[in-house]
């Protein structure tokens, strides 16, 4: 008799939650059952970068003024149908929302992820790009969102594991970026970089994932020396790749996920403008 009003109470949960726009991106396993039944209208662009056509994923969010901008960066895995779905969830929550990908022109026909025939050879491929080709790329993908009818004056990265890497990376590079998040990726490796850059870092990071999470205190540390905003989370159990896999860490990764995009969220509004 209590699983029907157990069932309604979550129910209600769900509304409530989706009526206050904190809905949750899906794990990988769901990506391509959100990208099917999105409402929010989604398209490929290319961005010329030197060149080379980019290939960008966009989501368009449904609001009245114009909206501040988010660029969302790949993981090690290519532009995937679980960051295209992220990139969804941002829309949802207000942002006009753009996922480049990285690996556009770097396929074997001369394409992007799509190209390749298995992860393992995406991962390599994204493993042996130039930084400073990709910052490049998203100087430029970030430039043609800001550039659109539709979007507001402020822009910021969101990126996860090599992509968080990255999202940090692009902090240091881009002084007139607004904020970065960084989902389970490493600081630059030479911390006195950090003095360039101009915008609060977000950083958000499983507990089990010591390889990443053994650098936090340092950057805390220099951030705070060099008087700059950077606010880690660290949550106790989960894993590597927590957002994705959500189902992971006997639980710990999705009780990470159901803090951490609140955080997210939060914070893209807080430094958008």
């Amino acid at each position: 008799m209590f699983r029907p009003l157990f069932a309604l109470l979550a129910c209600l949960a769900c509304v409530a939650r989706a009526a206050a726009g904190q809905g949750m991106p899906p794990a990988e396993d769901g990506a391509a059952e959100r990208l099917n039944t999105s409402p929010r209208h989604g398209e490929f662009r290319t961005v010329d970068v030197h060149g080379t056509p980019v290939r960008v994923w966009v989501v368009y969010p449904e609001r009245k003024d114009k909206a501040p901008v988010v660029v969302v960066i790949h993981e090690i895995f290519g532009l995937t149908d679980w960051i295209r779905a992220v990139t969804d969830q941002l829309a949802a929550e207000g942002f006009l929302a753009v996922a480049p990908d990285l690996l556009s022109g770097k396929g074997p026909h001369g394409g992007g992820t799509e190209d390749f025939p298995a992860r393992d050879d995406a991962t390599k491929a994204v493993s042996g790009l130039d930084r400073d080709e990709v910052l490049a790329r998203v100087d430029a993908v970030r430039a043609w969102a800001l550039a659109q009818p539709s979007a507001g004056r402020s822009s910021a990265t969101v990126g996860f594991c090599w992509g968080g890497a990255t999202s940090f990376a692009y902090a240091v590079h881009q002084p007139k970026l607004d904020a970065a998040v960084v989902y389970y990726g490493t600081p630059p490796q030479d911390l006195s970089t950090l003095s360039a850059v101009r915008a609060p870092v977000l950083g958000l990071y499983g507990g089990d994932d010591a390889r990443v999470t053994s650098t936090v205190d340092a950057t805390r540390e220099k951030m705070k020396a060099l008087g700059k905003t950077y606010d880690p989370h660290v949550f106790d159990g989960a894993g590597h790749g927590f957002l994705r896999a959500q189902s992971g860490q006997d639980g710990a990764n999705r009780r990470a996920a159901d803090q951490a995009w609140p955080l997210t969220v939060q914070f893209l509004r807080a430094h958008g403008h």
